[in-house]
């Protein structure tokens, strides 16, 4: 069964004190983790210091293989040590990179900078899921994880929506200086608020059961592959998040080419994009609503959503756009029921270990994504490309409908 419809708790009705401080901590952790002003400018930072675009291609790839390299062995660590520390040295490490892009920028500073962020990254992705779910599940509130997460998708992307618009002022009165700065502070705080989040970890935490008897790292990962060799629940779980989550999650990044296909000015592509996100950020809202329809319901939508996003990105129209972002909406609402799903299906101790899993598989597919564009992208455009790659959703939707069967 690709898209269980069962295995999440019932929901709870009303959330007790130690729920809400939780929910409230990590809404504040999310908003601090994307309040980065430097996020809209740090290509310019990078060009404006001398780096060609083959060099500022090539810290992004430096970016992304260290996040690639480190997905796996940071979730094992998370199941082996604390995973709220995890979430405290992330954020510290982001600062520390962005703090040195602007007092020492050079190519070498800037590597190094795109280092220590993604093993930032790294460090929270898997860490985050693994413990919130588990502390909701310990209060007998996992049906609330859905929708938890689904707002702090969206104060995430609000806190990128917000860290966006004052780049530019802030950049007026202080330039890189005060952006760097600004965004050390956020990760700070970032750090602040994860330091306050619960964690109690159960007697078989951190790999301490009979597959892993001493709970080291070389036998929690162990029994996390296990667990998805085994299961076949958490592998179907594991690779619907994948599928689900790697096709609008790369074609995101071509939104704006899209948008200056249609013939908008570069001045009206950021409102195309901005609508497009407020889709997105729709979803994460009603991603707790999506998560009680049947797998049939939620397949058929996601198959609708595909053919929508086609017709959008083939329309030429900016009007096109409210097509797009319609579909987008569906993709994150499904994207956040599906992290939930597989949340739910995993019953062992490494929990953190089988979300980077599902990380490492996002990942790499999506590098194959952007391969496959960029390649097809030299015989058609970007319309035809976003209807090409809205077939698989037609194809998951159908692995949907079958899962009832």
């Amino acid at each position: 069964m690709l898209f269980p419809t069962s295995g999440v708790p019932a929901r709870t009705r009303v959330p007790g004190p130690q729920i809400r401080r939780l929910e409230r901590t990590l809404l504040v952790s999310a908003g601090f983790e994307d309040l980065i002003l430097l996020y809209p400018v740090y290509a310019l930072l990078f060009a404006e210091h001398g780096l060609s675009t083959a060099e500022i291609s090539s810290l992004f790839a430096i970016w992304s293989v260290t996040g690639l390299l480190l997905e796996v062995p940071s979730g094992v660590w998370a199941d082996v040590v604390s995973r709220r520390l995890l979430l405290i040295i992330g954020p510290l490490l982001s600062a520390a990179g962005f703090a040195l892009w602007v007092v020492a920028p050079s190519y070498g500073a800037f590597a190094v900078g795109f280092v220590l962020w993604g093993t930032g990254g790294a460090l929270r992705s898997g860490a985050q899921e693994a413990l919130v779910y588990e502390e909701l599940d310990r209060l007998g509130a996992a049906s609330r994880y859905v929708g938890l997460m689904g707002r702090a998708g969206a104060v995430s992307m609000a806190a990128t929506a917000v860290a966006t618009a004052a780049a530019g002022p802030l950049f007026a009165l202080g330039g890189y200086a005060a952006l760097g700065t600004a965004s050390v502070v956020a990760c700070v705080l970032c750090a602040a608020a994860a330091a306050l989040l619960p964690e109690h970890r159960s007697d078989n935490s951190a790999g301490q059961d009979d597959d892993a008897p001493d709970g080291g790292y070389a036998a929690t990962l162990k029994t996390g592959l296990s667990e998805v060799r085994g299961s076949r629940a958490v592998r179907n779980a594991l690779l619907m998040a994948i599928l689900l989550t790697t096709v609008w999650g790369a074609l995101d990044e071509y939104v704006p080419l899209l948008a200056m296909e249609t013939g908008a000015s570069t001045r009206d592509v950021p409102f195309l994009v901005l609508a497009v996100w407020v889709g997105v950020t729709l979803g994460s809202l009603l991603a707790a609503r999506a998560e009680r329809l049947a797998a049939r319901t939620m397949g058929a939508a996601v198959a609708v959503a595909g053919l929508v996003m086609a017709v959008g990105a083939l329309s030429g129209s900016p009007l096109g756009f409210l097509l797009l972002a319609s579909a987008f909406l569906v993709f994150q609402m499904a994207d956040v029921v599906a992290d939930a799903r597989l949340q739910a299906a995993i019953t062992g101790p490494s929990r953190a270990t089988v979300t980077s899993l599902a990380g490492l598989g996002t990942s790499v597919s999506t590098l194959l994504m952007y391969a496959a564009y960029g390649t097809a992208s030299q015989y058609t455009g970007h319309g035809a490309l976003f209807a090409l790659f809205a077939v698989p959703y037609v194809v998951v939707a159908f692995a949907m409908a079958r899962s009832v069967r």
